[in-house]
């Protein structure tokens, strides 16, 4: 079994997330890169197969910038096989469809039997790459799942949904997106933190996949504007002198909250 778990290195959701103005992109420097920890939970359903079967072969996969690989290696110190690395400053501030057509071409050279991956990133939060990745790999999508078990012909899983919860099944290969619901990802151990730096770290760029971000037939968005989200200001102070009720009201209706 060949499983290829999707990661991406994102602002700590615990520090400030800003954006630069003039790019439009986030500003990495504000706060400490760390793995999603929706990544990071993925990987754990992945590592969970391998512990019960040993000659599966977990691989990290993420489109980062090249100074995302240090932290790439805690997937490998968790126990991930190896990494693909597809690192390009060309990509830099890619939409999603150019991100999941270079994810595409990056799973499909290095081979897989099953790419798992999370349900929506905590930066960008588009929630939709899952499905992009499975049309555009042409394989079947198992997505917003709460449980899963994998076999070597396929995968089943549960997802819940408002009026109760779906059981699905898909045949191999497929791509398939967890939700937080999953149990939370092991930690590494010294043993393979050590591990980790002898395994291997494979390097991509957009012309290794046949990819050139310039392509205008390639890039789906344009960003036009930027701003940062005004300062929070203080909100409306209510003294009960008799008449807090009265105050109460009128300020929910002019505010067209009742």
């Amino acid at each position: 079994m060949k499983i290829i778990v999707l990661v991406k290195e994102v602002p700590d959701t615990y520090g400030d997330r800003k954006l630069v103005p003039e790019t439009g992109l986030a500003d990495r420097a504000a706060s400490e890169a760390v793995l999603d920890e929706i990544g990071e939970r993925s990987l754990e359903v992945a590592l969970t197969y391998k512990d019960a079967h040993p000659d599966t072969e977990v691989i990290v996969l993420s489109m980062a910038p090249e100074s995302a690989t240090a932290t790439l290696r805690k997937g490998l110190a968790m126990g991930a096989t190896s990494v693909v690395h597809v690192a390009d400053d060309s990509l830099a501030g890619a939409d999603l469809g150019l991100t999941a057509e270079v994810l595409a071409a990056a799973i499909t050279k290095t081979g897989y039997d099953l790419v798992i991956t999370g349900n929506l990133s905590t930066d960008g939060s588009g929630g939709v790459l899952p499905s992009m990745l499975a049309e555009l790999l042409g394989v079947p999508l198992a997505g917003s799942l709460s449980s899963v078990e994998i076999s070597e012909t396929g995968v089943t899983g549960v997802r819940l949904t408002d009026a109760g919860t779906i059981d699905l099944t898909t045949a191999l290969p497929a791509v398939i997106a967890i939700t937080e619901s999953m149990p939370d990802a092991r930690y590494p151990n010294f043993k393979g933190i050590m591990a980790a730096k002898k395994k291997p770290v494979v390097s991509m760029t957009a012309a290794d996949l046949g990819i050139d971000p310039a392509d205008q037939n390639v890039a789906r968005s344009i960003m036009l504007s930027v701003a940062e989200k005004p300062p929070r200001t203080a909100g409306t102070k209510i003294v009960d002198e008799g008449d807090a009720g009265q105050q109460l009201a009128d300020f929910l209706i002019s505010n067209k909250l009742a």
